[in-house]
This record gives C-alpha cells, structure tokens and sequence, in this order.
C-alpha cells in the first residue's frame, strides 16, 4: 500500500537562539519513566534488540505488572532465552512479513503492532547528490513510533562508488558538483505534527552492509581531508567484508573489526545555520544542530539519536553508509559503502526545545560540540556534558565539571566536514544502578 503524501504547512520557524543542550526553555518531563512497559522494564537501548532480552530488570518490571504478568515474567525466568524468543516470535514475524510485502515499490508500508513499517527504495525519486533540500515534497509522511526500512542504499555519486572505479573519477565527480557532498541523500521524510522545538528519537533497529567498501582520500588540489598537501596523489582502497566475522581484509596480515553505522542522517537545518546554496538546500556536508553528517560512529546499531526539530515536519534525511571509521576520520573517508538493509524507528517527542544533538548508546550517554574551530567544538561540547549531568544526575555544575575531568572522555569525531566534531563519551557504569535508571534524556 502506497503511503499518501499530504502537504505540510509551513508556518514561519521558531528558532533557538541559544548554545546549550538544554537551555533554550523550559523543558518538561526531566527525569520521568518512559509510560510503556518494555522501556520502563528494560534498558533503553536493550530494549530494541532481541539478544538483550536477559537483561530485564525484574525488580523495576514488579510496579508495571499486573498479578497475569508476575506469572509471565516467572515463565519468562524459567524457560530462559529460547522462551523469550518464542513469546516475542509472532511480532518479529509480522515485521519481516510487513518489509518483504512492500518491497516492490519505491516507498510502501504495513502496519504492526508496533506502527507502520515503511519501505523506501533508493531511486532517481528518493535521492539527490549531496543536499538536504527542503524545497522538495515529501517522499513519506510517517508517524510517531513508525519503521522505516532502507533497502539496498546506494554508494556515493548516485551509486557511481563501486569496487574499481579510480580515484581520479571520484576526484571529478567531486569537481562537477561544486558545493554539494559526495553522499547519496535519501529524503525528505516528513514526520507528522512534528514542529519546531519538538525532538526526534531515531532508534537504530538493524545496520547490514554490503561485502565491500572503499576508503579514499582526494587528490591534494581538491583540498579535502586532513593532510592534502602531505599526499597529492590521492587513492582509493577497495577491502572485502566478511559479514559473519564482521572483518574487512585490509591487507593479507591485516584486518579491521567492522562496526556498521550510517555517516549521514538528520533533519532540515536551522535557517542560517549555514550558507546554503540556494534558499531551501543546503550542501549535505557540514553538520550542525540538525545532525546530519555527524560521522560518529558510536551510533551503530542499537543505538539511538536524539535531534532537533528546526522546520515544521522535520524532514528527515540519510545516506553515508559506512562499515567502520576511526575517531577524526582524519584522510577524508570512512570504509564507505552501501547498505543492504538500514532499519530506525521514529519517536516524536514534543516541545522539548534541544539546541544540539545528543546520542545514546547501551554503555554511554553521548554529548556534542560541532564548529569550524576544533577549540570552540570542544568547548560547547564540554558545555552540552556538563549541562546533561547537571540536570539529569543532579549535580551542581562545578561537580559535574569536575566529573568530566575524571571519568568522561573527549574524542574528536571528525575533522574533515568542514564543520568539526567532538563528543563527550560519559559512561553509564559511573552511577548507582538507582540514579541510572532516572538518566533520561527525554
């Protein structure tokens, strides 16, 4: 069933003209359990993966359950894992069935039990080359708590990457395309009733690449990466992926662990955030308080990211595959590629009024700075961190400054986007599970 797109009012944007995560008004709900069971009983992040199902807190499930659920969660604790997974099987069924129905249209959808799962295939209709454009209708409308599934993404240059193409013609690809990235952007996705100063929660359900990347740096006149002028020739590495020992073979002796995540996705940007190249589209570059090409590889799958609404119906976009990247991602590229399945859910949370993004991850809360200066990057992400831990563990500034210092680490995400990256990696495992369980971001 094709989804029927609806035109989104475009009202005039209310803007947060402020530097801090949390500062730009009041915010409400700080601290409160989520209502639905699983994510009150569960782990946020555990919550969406099937193989963390043993990591249930009883304790905390005992005030949602009625005295049915005591008996099911005491059957649940008796039969183990293979239990769990025949309770839950049904629904994971329905979803696959639901994704393999749509398949064959550009952009279709089923609903579950759990919203609707959307398909949207990678064509000359839902991708454009190195923009985010906001001027363009939306390819789905999709409601809170919504799938979306992306089959078969494509490689950057509308699919030109591929395993032998030269360095040189990727080189030229970039020069026939001033001011726009080398991404594949699938989008826009408009989220309804979504506005601006609500928040958008992406849960990242499933990343599946496919059995190749690329890594590559441009030739030293283009200007790109960290050290152009230290390696004017350019190059580019093709390396095969073994996806069930998650490897890609760098060399005969060496191999790389991968960790699959998507370089790109966000929603439309601020006005004024950044020049764009005509009213409306901006270059898919430069990330910013939309997200977008953030390159931080912790949010791999079972991770979620937290972004702020700019524009009436979000308008959300995506691309950059990537099978690995190292922090900085310092010669220009990630192991680029494509996805064979990306799957996030879409969770509309109103008038939270965020100026920045911020990530989760099963292990850490992830805060960011993002500037042309490395040093101001690092500043507001120190700012973003410390805010967090301010409100949400309820400690004074000083000693949340002070906790930083100590336990948190500082790493440069990247460094090649012309607009810099730092985050603020703070781990969970520094607090009582008590205080723990009352950090929330939303």
């Amino acid at each position: 069933m094709l989804d029927q797109h609806t035109d989104i009012d475009q009202p005039a944007p209310t803007l947060h003209r402020c530097g801090n995560l949390f500062g730009c008004g009041d915010e409400q709900g700080t601290g409160v359990i989520r209502e639905d069971i699983k994510d009150a009983a569960v782990n946020p992040k555990s919550a969406d993966r099937l193989l963390h199902m043993d990591e249930i807190d009883h304790e905390r499930l005992d005030g949602y359950l009625t005295a049915r659920g005591h008996a099911r969660r005491k059957l649940l604790r008796a039969s183990g894992f293979m239990g769990a997974l025949a309770a839950v099987q049904p629904w994971f069924a329905k979803l696959a069935q639901a994704a393999d129905a749509s398949a064959s249209s550009a952009t279709g959808s089923q609903r579950t039990d759990q919203g609707r799962v959307h398909v949207v295939e990678s064509n000359k209709q839902t991708v454009r080359l190195g923009v985010f454009d906001a001027t363009l209708p939306p390819i789905l409308t999709v409601n809170s708590g919504d799938t979306i599934s992306f089959p078969n993404t494509w490689s950057h240059f509308l699919n030109e990457l591929q395993p032998g193409v030269s360095v040189d013609k990727l080189a030229q690809l970039r020069r026939d395309n001033p001011g726009k990235g080398p991404h594949t952007i699938i989008g826009p996705i408009a989220v309804k009733d979504a506005e601006p100063g609500d928040l958008l929660e992406i849960r990242y359900r499933k990343l599946e690449t496919y059995t190749w990347g690329a890594v590559f740096n441009n030739p030293g006149p283009l200007g790109t990466g960290l050290l152009p002028q230290d390696f004017p020739q350019g190059q580019v590495k093709y390396l095969d992926l073994d996806l069930h020992t998650m490897k890609g073979k760098f060399s005969s002796d060496i191999t790389v662990p991968l960790k699959p995540f998507q370089g790109t996705l966000g929603v439309a940007p601020p006005d004024g955030y950044y020049p764009p190249l005509t009213p409306g589209v901006t270059s898919s570059v430069p990330p910013g308080p939309h997200a977008g090409n953030l390159d931080l590889n912790e949010l791999a799958e079972g991770s979620t990211l937290f972004i702020p609404v700019w524009k009436p119906g979000a308008l959300i976009f995506t691309g950059d595959s990537h099978a690995v990247q190292g922090d900085g991602e310092i010669n220009l590229s990630a192991l680029e590629t494509r996805m064979k399945d990306m799957r996030i859910q879409v969770i509309l949370h109103k008038q939270k009024h965020f100026a920045w993004p911020i990530a989760e991850t099963h292990t850490h809360w992830i805060t960011l700075g993002l500037d042309k200066d490395l040093n101001t990057a690092m500043t507001l992400a120190a700012r973003n961190a410390i805010k967090f831990l301010a409100e949400r563990a309820k400690l004074t500034e000083l000693d949340a400054y002070a906790l930083c210092s100590i336990a948190a680490s500082f790493r440069v995400t990247q460094v090649v986007d012309i607009v810099r990256g730092v985050h603020v990696m703070i781990p969970k495992t520094l607090f009582a599970a008590g205080l723990r369980r009352q950090i929330t971001v939303v």
